[in-house]
């Protein structure tokens, strides 16, 4: 190689990459062909060729004809079959500008280039004129070379294709054949008019992963693919594979949603069958969700999502089931996301708000108490009840936040009403999360010294299903509030997990009778002889005297008529709730009956039993009971 620097001020002998380029280049001089030369001559040649090379790059101005002496010179050297040209462009190309420390930039890539073009040039004119035979082999030796690439690239491209568009486990079409295949669908000059999609998901697969391994896992998922292959309705167009335990089946040809009922019910029972993998028999059960419909202006894309989301709906709905995709059902499920998601920030606003319902003493007909419901007064949607989102809060633990801020209100409120009417008290919903939260008791302690309502004014309501294990937290928590001096009922008592050893045990003040056992029953018909059950009034006598005898306050829910209100009374009930007596009203609709109650209080009482004088009442047929949503 020479001393001068190149075009940069870059001596080449300071570049340690040159040695590896010359030693590259004859090493595929040398596997390209034998020429009787040693080692030591061959790497001679080819380190001054590329010192020429350098030169021929970095010149200012180019000098032309470089290449083609290049080329000639190879040929000369010995070196002029095909295959050398072939190593001696590959080298030139992939190494010359990184391993010999030449910065690669546009035009020294441009100047290479023809450089290239000229040696390759050059070297077919020397071999031309060595023997017009060396020529035709060096252009048939090119074309093959070129051939041999364009086919190695078409099996490159279709292994890549199939690796892109298929689950490598089972070698069905994965979620990407299939979003393509439905992109098609929509896209066609003529497209179909309908098309079915069934999306079915392995219940409780993970528990074979866990219990029995990832192997084993993997040979089951084998076997479901199989037997979802192996159906055989010739409007099945693709089974796939969209991820885990999760398979899809696109129907054609469909007429309505029936179609593609019927092959979901087929798969289903496919895999119902139980599996016996490694000598292991494993049952499994599967859900899935079916869309049906046109796939013209994306509609493909959408039934796929639809689908989707029935699929979610049969899991929620206990597994081992197929549901359809409703539009109703979907609205409804955005519907309660957005308040869903509305609620946190509503709650920091201060949207959350009680209405109170009378709880009238039942003999008197006085005012003895208010329940305190929840309410959310929404900006769009104006004022919701809480059976629109108290189980959204559930759900989402927001009912602890939610249930702190509601009986803060409400026991500031009922502290004011004691100036117009000493000893009303307020009935507050306390759920089950709240109850089973450490620290609820200390927290209600808080909240009366906060307001100053004293404890046997404030009634919380817990339902049965609360307390039907009477261990832990709940118990403690009971004990707690207890101690406190704080009322506790059963709410909605008579339908749900009533256990009456424990109501013999638990705390309690109180019984809330459920309204559906303050109206009339059915009796059902019976035979001659039979035992016939008694009144729907002995009925109730039975358990308004068994609060009794358990030291309990009995109060019943849902009374919507004066009628009802006289039959409750006969029972022996102690109080009455519902919209005979009034409806959830704001707190000042309260205050102007209290003071109204205490007007009439100075007048003669006539025979009737008298109703709470409410500023508004509801019509017959409906009421404000349940737990939380009313």
């Amino acid at each position: 190689m020479s001393d001068r620097p190149d075009a940069d001020g870059v001596d080449d002998r300071s570049c340690p990459d040159v040695e590896e380029f010359v030693t590259a280049w004859a090493a595929a001089l040398h596997r390209a062909h034998y020429v009787p030369i040693s080692g030591e001559q061959r790497h001679r040649i080819v380190a001054g060729l590329a010192d020429r090379l350098v030169t021929a790059v970095l010149a200012e101005p180019a000098e032309p004809g470089t290449g083609q002496r290049i080329g000639a010179d190879l040929v000369a050297a010995g070196f002029g079959s095909p295959e050398a040209l072939g190593g001696t462009i590959a080298v030139i190309g992939s190494r010359f500008l990184g391993e010999p420390g030449i910065p690669a930039d546009p035009t020294r890539t441009a100047r290479l280039n023809g450089l290239l073009a000229e040696l390759a040039s050059g070297f077919a004119s020397a071999a031309h004129d060595r023997s017009l035979r060396a020529q035709d082999t060096v252009r048939l030796a090119a074309l093959a070379a070129r051939t041999q690439a364009e086919e190695a690239l078409r099996v490159s491209e279709a292994r890549f294709r199939h690796f892109a568009t298929h689950d490598q486990l089972t070698g069905l079409p994965n979620l990407t054949m299939l979003t393509e295949k439905l992109g098609r669908l929509s896209a066609a000059d003529v497209p179909l008019d309908r098309v079915g999609v069934c999306c079915l998901d392995v219940d409780d697969f993970a528990a074979v992963n866990d219990v029995l391994g990832h192997q084993v896992g993997d040979l089951l998922l084998r076997e479901i693919a199989d037997r979802l292959g192996a159906l055989t309705d010739r409007r099945i167009d693709l089974v796939a594979r969209l991820d885990s335990d999760r398979f899809a089946i696109l129907v054609r040809d469909t007429t309505c949603a029936e179609d593609t009922i019927k092959i979901a019910d087929q798969a289903l029972a496919a895999l119902a069958a139980p599996f016996r993998v490694n000598g292991t028999e494993v049952p499994l059960t599967a859900s899935a969700g079916v869309a049906e419909g046109t796939v013209a202006d994306g509609g493909a894309a959408t039934l796929m999502r639809a689908s989707e989301i029935a699929l979610h709906w049969a899991k929620a709905d206990g597994k081992a089931t197929l549901r359809q995709f409703d539009q109703d059902r979907s609205n409804a499920d955005a519907t309660r996301y957005r308040l869903s998601a509305a609620m946190p920030a509503a709650l920091r606003r201060g949207e959350f708000t009680a209405a109170y319902q009378p709880i009238a003493a039942l003999r008197s007909g006085r005012l003895a108490g208010v329940e305190a419901l929840a309410r959310w007064r929404h900006p769009q949607l104006g004022l919701l009840s809480a059976a629109r989102f108290i189980e959204l809060a559930e759900r989402t633990g927001l009912v602890v936040a939610l249930g702190g801020q509601l009986l803060e209100q409400a026991c500031r409120q009922a502290s004011r009403w004691q100036r117009v009417q000493p000893g009303l008290y307020v009935s507050v919903n306390v759920s089950v999360r709240q109850l089973r939260q450490n620290g609820l008791a200390g927290a209600v302690a808080q909240v009366l010294d906060r307001t100053g309502l004293p404890p046997h004014l404030l009634q919380l309501e817990v339902t049965e299903q609360a307390v039907i294990d009477l261990t832990g937290v709940v118990t403690e928590t009971l004990a707690a509030l207890m101690k406190l001096g704080v009322r506790i009922v059963i709410d909605d008592f008579g339908v749900g997990y009533a256990n009456l050893a424990n109501l013999r045990s638990l705390p309690l003040h109180g019984l809330k009778l459920d309204a559906s056992l303050t109206r009339p029953s059915a009796h059902p018909a019976t035979r001659p002889g039979a035992y016939h059950p008694g009144t729907d009034d002995d009925f109730l006598s039975t358990v308004v005297s068994l609060g009794h005898k358990l030291g309990l306050v009995v109060t019943a829910e849902g009374i919507e008529t004066a009628e009802q209100a006289h039959r409750l009374t006969a029972t022996g009930c102690d109080n009455g709730q519902g919209w005979h007596f009034g409806r959830p009203v704001p707190p000042h609709e309260i205050t102007a009956s209290i003071v109204a109650q205490q007007h009439r209080d100075a007048v003669p009482r006539s025979t009737e039993l008298p109703a709470l004088p409410v500023q508004r009442r509801l019509r017959p047929g409906g009421s404000s009971t349940g737990r939380w949503p009313r």
